[in-house]
């Protein structure tokens, strides 16, 4: 049995209908971040499937050390809180380090954490410890059933609010796979799977100083995934995706994401009747 967990309003898991985690992947500035998700909760609330709004106040691992990584934690932190207080919905961003965690809390309903640093034990125990809702994405190097031993480290600090995301598995070079057994294996630990439907299409560092995507494939795979019986989708989105400052290439257009949350909604609940 799936446990279910509360962020804020919404509720995850257990044999609930589909969450919806969505956002640009950076902060670019206030303006901007407020228009996106008051777009998208525009969007969820046609189509009726709950939002966790996402974005980023720092990119620590870009390609190149000239690209833009967000307004910085301060900044970021007090923008998220904006959306949060102005249009009552859930806000989720990534911490970096143990002195990001305690700031970081007093504003994110879930805290985080980045692929790349899922097994770091010193940050995912600090997490914990704020008794916060703790999102860790799978690192692309890991197997889904090593995530057993991340939610151990999560749990010694007695805290069950624990998410896992699925973002896709390295295959060669500058290319990621999705296996859709990582769902079913992930979901054996007792907590809820969301599918990072935009991440898995990226090419990391595919385009030399930036990372690269297949944007196209976003629908396939998500549809998959909701078949394959996720708890939540991941989807980084943009009103003008070409002209995003991160992740661009892989990023749903807003425009058409209606259109494919009716498609997920359906499935979903064909698997969950």
């Amino acid at each position: 049995m799936i446990r279910e967990i509360a962020v804020g309003d919404i509720k995850i898991g257990g044999n609930r209908p589909l969450v919806l985690v969505a956002g640009p992947c950076v902060i670019e500035n206030e303006a901007a971040t407020l228009r996106h998700a008051e777009r998208l909760m525009s969007i969820c609330n046609g189509v009726g499937i709950p939002l966790i709004f996402k974005a980023s106040y720092d990119k620590a691992n870009r390609t190149s050390v000239t690209a833009f990584r967000g307004p910085g934690m301060t900044e970021g932190l007090r923008i998220l809180a904006k959306v949060k207080e102005s249009l009552g919905v859930p806000v989720l961003s990534d911490i970096h380090s143990i002195e990001q965690v305690e700031p970081a809390a007093d504003v994110l309903d879930v805290l985080q954490i980045p692929a790349f640093l899922c097994r770091q034990t010193d940050l995912l125990v600090a997490a914990a410890n704020t008794g916060k809702v703790i999102n860790v994405k799978k690192g692309q190097f890991l197997a889904p059933w090593d995530m057993k031993n991340v939610v151990g480290k999560l749990r010694s600090c007695e805290n069950d609010n624990i998410i896992l995301t699925e973002r896709g598995a390295s295959f060669g070079y500058n290319n990621l796979v999705v296996d859709m057994r990582s769902f079913p294996i992930m979901r054996s630990t007792g907590f809820p799977v969301i599918f990072d439907a935009t991440h898995s299409v990226q090419l990391p560092g595919g385009e030399g100083t930036s990372s690269g995507g297949q944007r196209e494939y976003v629908e396939f795979l998500s549809r998959a995934a909701v078949a394959a019986g996720v708890d939540g989708v991941f989807m980084e989105v943009h009103e003008e995706p070409e002209q995003a400052l991160c992740d661009g290439p892989n990023s749903v257009r807003l425009d058409d994401l209606p259109v494919l949350l009716k498609k997920l909604k359906a499935i979903d609940a064909i698997v969950k009747q």
